[in-house]
């Protein structure tokens, strides 16, 4: 009996060793309460919770003791892989394409100005960062949340700051997740309700030869002035040919709903499982994410001011509240920017005048990225 009980006892303490909980610290038990609010978050309050639920899980998964996720070859490793070796970003990019109509940035090149306007938030948030200590990688990885675009941000930083990853991409899809809280504010502090009162004229119909020729001829001039980006553009555009050909429909049906679903749960899955306590729970996280609200703010903030220089130069024609919407929120900045109007002048509507500077935030944040590899990367 006695001998019985000696070895139920050596089997228990074994399991014991074995199991996590002999492992766990504090810290790993924070950060999977911090996965479970990211998770209250996702499906309770509704925040992005296509991106938000798989990150948190993945936060939960990161913190567990003794799983061999970053020293066995399995599944994890292989989710690890897609973001280590920038697989699944461009593949989103090519949904985001395929979903993407560049028909309203395309009749009024203009507002592509305002686009370029809203990646100043980008540059606040730089400076920022390197006043702060952190280094000129690391800090143009922190301003890009300004351009809000998940993807990007992913993108940009597994190239130079890696063991930022986490903080990162939880601070850009949370932002993400917050324009319709975070940029009325801004916008009002920013026009007069004469502003808000301009109406824009109707665009002008845009030909498919214009729609298919405008992606060919980006991805060439992108791509050859910033070659580190031809992998995003190039991705982007060609999604945005499977819907704009005509001939390509099953193409475009995949790109933009079955395909882009998998590769974002694996991207969010795999962003966080980079949250592990060790590399999360440190004052750089904090500062990061309050630098990513600045770099947000000043995005939207440069964006309608820039609105109102144009307001000025074209004689009244632009309404300066339309530049909130250069940042790469698309579709949501451009909603945010018709909710607005309407609040302060119902029947004004210019949610298609929007979604010009909207679209070429999208492509100045990839712009903006393949500016910072191709100076400061190595």
């Amino acid at each position: 009996m006695n001998e019985f009980m000696t070895a139920f006892s050596v089997s228990l303490q074994s399991v014991w060793n074995d199991s996590g909980f002999s492992a766990i610290t504090s810290g790993n038990i924070i950060m999977i309460l911090v996965g479970c609010v990211l998770l209250y978050l996702a499906f309770a309050k509704e925040y992005e919770p296509l991106l938000l639920s798989p990150i948190a899980f993945g936060c939960i998964l990161a913190n567990f003791p003794k799983t061999g996720f970053n020293d066995e070859m399995n599944v994890m490793m292989a989710i690890g892989f897609g973001i280590k070796y920038e697989i699944f970003p461009p593949i989103i990019f090519m949904g985001v394409g395929a979903m993407t109509d560049f028909g309203p940035m395309i009749a009024d090149p203009d507002t592509m100005l305002l686009g370029a306007a809203a990646q100043f938030g980008v540059f606040i948030a730089l400076a920022g960062a390197m006043l702060l200590g952190f280094t000129v990688q690391e800090a143009a990885c922190i301003g890009i949340i300004g351009g809000a675009d998940g993807p990007t941000s992913i993108y940009l930083t597994v190239k130079m700051a890696p063991h930022l990853l986490g903080a990162i991409a939880v601070a850009a899809y949370s932002y993400m997740s917050l324009v319709p809280l975070i940029q009325p504010p801004v916008m009002i502090l920013c026009t007069s309700q004469k502003d808000r009162e301009i109406r824009m004229p109707q665009l002008r119909n845009v030909t498919k030869f214009e729609r298919i020729v405008f992606p060919v001829l980006s991805t060439i001039v992108i791509s050859l002035l910033l070659p580190p980006v031809a992998s995003l553009v190039g991705m982007l555009m060609l999604g945005n040919l499977f819907r704009e050909s005509g001939v390509t429909d099953r193409l475009s049906d995949t790109a933009q709903n079955a395909l882009i679903n998998i590769v974002t749960i694996f991207l969010a899955t795999g962003t966080g499982l980079t949250m592990d306590a060790d590399s999360f729970l440190n004052y750089k996280t904090i500062l990061i994410i309050c630098l990513g609200l600045v770099a947000f703010i000043g995005g939207t903030a440069a964006g309608v001011l820039f609105g109102q220089i144009m307001k000025v130069a074209t004689g009244g024609r632009i309404n300066p509240l339309i530049g909130s919407a250069g940042v790469s929120a698309v579709p949501m900045a451009a909603r945010v920017s018709q909710v607005v109007v309407q609040k302060y002048c119902p029947g004004n509507f210019l949610l298609m005048n929007a979604m010009g500077p909207n679209v070429a935030g999208v492509i100045g944040t990839a712009v903006a990225a393949g500016t910072a590899l191709a100076m400061l990367q190595g």
